[in-house]
């Protein structure tokens, strides 16, 4: 395809690696967004209230969490399942209890597992420029499934660490999560209790089980290095911090991010057929909020009320 653009495949070409990464997710974009964007206006239509503009992050953060190679008859359905039944049944906007971008690629990963994870993601070849990717599985379900050192299967914590290694389109960088972390914590959009909380659950958890594994599966099986960064830069990504799917009082924030981080470590290591682990993880303690927001307002409320009989 990028031979028909007038533009041959080569890994040394800015120009041709962006063609290439536009030629796989542009369309999955802008199947999304003329989905998701009509249902949202048919449900504002008849609810007679105006369109909210908060499908638009939705519909950047659905396609960067996918396969490039999903269907784009898939992708259609992905995103009627997580307006409609995440968002739009429970009031629309501030009223889902859950990230809609990750009820619909859940609903994808059950539905169709083959093409969301494991044989199924795309990376390209630089060796060979007559195919424009291929499939295979991802770092953390190729080291789930060895022994070996990381360095020992091809593979290399810098290449992980920049997005060189198979994944999603959003997710492969960890730098590139990073960067964008930064952003949002000094913009002030994003709660920086929440990814700090997540990156601590993560390295606690996985220095637990490094104590009590073996030696020669400490490395292979908790990469800490590439999945705290991927971990902190997911959770924030996928709306692990926004104010309807996340607690709001502080304290909350830490208790939320810490437990996103330590889950994630423990279904990576008790359940080997699942390592890929954060976004089941994110969509539980979406619906975990509430509860551990509750006793942290009712301690605040109750010392309120001591002080003001006090006085």
């Amino acid at each position: 395809m990028l031979r028909l653009l007038g533009v041959g495949y080569s890994p040394g070409s800015l120009l041709a690696n962006v063609t290439h990464g536009a030629l796989y997710f542009l369309p999955l974009y802008i199947v999304t967004m003329v989905v998701g964007l009509t249902w949202e206006v048919l449900f504002a239509v008849v609810r007679k209230v105006e369109v909210n503009e908060g499908f638009f992050v939705t519909g950047i953060l659905f396609p960067l969490i996918l396969p490039p190679t999903t269907p784009l008859w898939q992708a259609a359905l992905g995103i009627s399942f997580g307006v409609v039944i995440a968002k739009e049944v429970f009031g629309g906007t501030g009223m889902n209890f859950i990230n809609p971008a990750l009820a619909a690629r859940a609903f994808l990963f059950f539905a169709y597992p083959a093409e969301i994870s494991g044989d199924k993601v795309w990376t390209a070849v630089p060796e060979a420029v007559a195919v424009d990717g291929f499939s295979g599985a991802t770092v953390l379900a190729q080291l789930r499934q060895s022994t070996q050192p990381l360095e020992s299967m091809g593979l290399s914590w810098w290449n992980a660490f920049i997005g060189l290694e198979p994944g999603s389109m959003g997710e492969t960088s960890a730098l590139a999560c990073l960067i964008g972390a930064a952003i949002l914590v000094l913009t002030r959009v994003g709660s920086w209790r929440t990814m700090a909380g997540v990156a601590l659950g993560t390295i606690g958890m996985a220095l637990v089980f490094n104590a009590l594994a073996s030696p020669p599966t400490r490395t292979s099986r908790f990469p800490s290095g590439g999945t705290w960064c991927s971990a902190a830069g997911r959770s924030h990504r996928l709306h692990g911090h926004r104010p309807v799917t996340s607690p709001f009082s502080d304290r909350g924030k830490w208790i939320y991010g810490l437990m996103i981080g330590a889950l994630v470590v423990l279904v990576r290591t008790v359940n080997p057929a699942y390592p890929e682990s954060m976004m089941l993880v994110i969509l539980f303690m979406n619906v975990m909020a509430p509860l551990i927001d509750y006793p942290i307002v009712r301690a605040n409320i109750n010392r309120r009320l001591k002080r003001r009989g006090a006085n």
